[in-house]
């Protein structure tokens, strides 16, 4: 699916198209819990090495919540430092959403709680459920709450406490994930020439079994045999997913460049979801830009799954790597399997 900043108004038996706001990224936030866990400390407690997961994966290291921190309290933290970025109060907030799949509770939306916490009461919130795509697919939502009028301040966060759900005894996916949020405030750009240019979403459900959470939703309940088989855990096909992921993100970044009539010369920066180092050297291999073009992290916390997105750009935001007028080109893929891509102009 392409999103294009039009909207078609009926009149009489002519549709005709009429120029409504591009939605602009004017703030940005971060977080990761204080606590480290190595390569080397997951060594003692799984049979994998330093050496072993960096050849794999980049990691390094990876995050993780405090005893008693939950979702929205890392979700907050980073939704205040994006706030105070775009000097947007809590109470101007229009809309928030949360991508998420490991959210306080199943029920209400992290998103209720996170405006609680920060005392948005204007807003409406409320999750959504594309895994490590969360994020990009939230953006390309509240882009067009704004693109229509309907909403003039967006927060948007990508957040996961991901440590919880997975198999410490499962080298393939243990050494993976890590816990982390980020943010990212959404307003009517002021100039034409910036702003989210285009987003570009698909999901292929034949795909779902290559990375799921099995237990705990009405296919499997909650019960003594459900928690023994450990169907309350991350299940992935890492080589299914990789050859994937790898085929699709090109496809959707080609797509993006198409649908703006740019090309890949012209990406001044590339934020990716920092799934695997591998993917991403061999997407941008294929699109025949530099390594140098994106911002990486994945040595420092791992995969994040929604959080990755925007902390990716919040740091390289805040280490003053984007200058107004660049062309970021975004991409994501996650369980379900979900994808998709933006081009921005900063």
């Amino acid at each position: 699916m392409c999103v294009k900043w039009y909207a078609v108004t009926p009149r009489g038996d002519v549709c005709t198209q009429r120029r409504v706001k591009r939605a602009q990224i004017i703030g940005t936030g971060s977080y990761a819990p204080e606590k480290v866990l190595t390569n080397h400390d997951l060594a003692k407690i799984v049979e994998t090495s330093d050496e072993w997961i960096v050849e794999r994966t980049g990691i390094k290291q990876r995050h993780m919540a405090a005893e008693g921190e939950v979702t929205s309290d890392m979700a907050l933290k980073a939704a205040l430092r994006a706030l105070e970025m775009s000097s947007t109060r809590p109470e101007d907030l229009d809309l928030i959403i949360v991508g998420t799949i490991s959210p306080d509770m199943p029920m209400p939306a992290c998103a209720a709680f996170l405006a609680q916490k920060l005392g948005a009461r204007k807003a409406f919130a409320f999750d959504v459920s594309a895994a490590c795509a969360g994020s990009l697919f939230g953006m390309s939502i509240a882009s067009q709450y704004i693109a229509t009028g309907m909403v003039k301040r967006a927060l948007v966060v990508g957040v996961e406490l991901l440590t919880r759900i997975i198999d410490w005894s499962d080298r393939n996916t243990c050494v993976l994930f890590g816990d982390a949020a980020g943010a990212m405030v959404l307003g009517p750009s002021s100039d034409d020439a910036r702003g989210i240019l285009s987003t570009h979403l698909h999901t292929d459900g034949e795909q779902t079994g290559i990375l799921c959470l099995p237990g705990g939703g009405s296919k499997h309940p909650v019960s003594p045999e459900m928690i023994a088989q450990k169907l309350h855990k991350v299940s992935m096909q890492g080589r299914e997913v990789y050859k994937f992921a790898v085929r699709a993100l090109t496809d959707v970044v080609n797509e993006a460049l198409a649908a703006n009539q740019a090309t890949a010369d012209g990406i001044t920066h590339v934020i990716a979801h920092q799934a695997n180092i591998r993917i991403i050297e061999a997407v941008l291999g294929r699109l025949e830009i530099p390594m140098t073009k994106a911002w990486l992290n994945i040595d420092r916390y791992g995969n994040t799954s929604s959080a990755s997105l925007p902390m990716t750009l919040d740091e390289a935001n805040r280490a003053g790597r984007l200058e107004a007028g660049d062309t970021i080109a975004m991409m994501a893929i996650g369980a379900g399997m979900s994808w998709g891509s933006a081009l921005v102009r900063w």
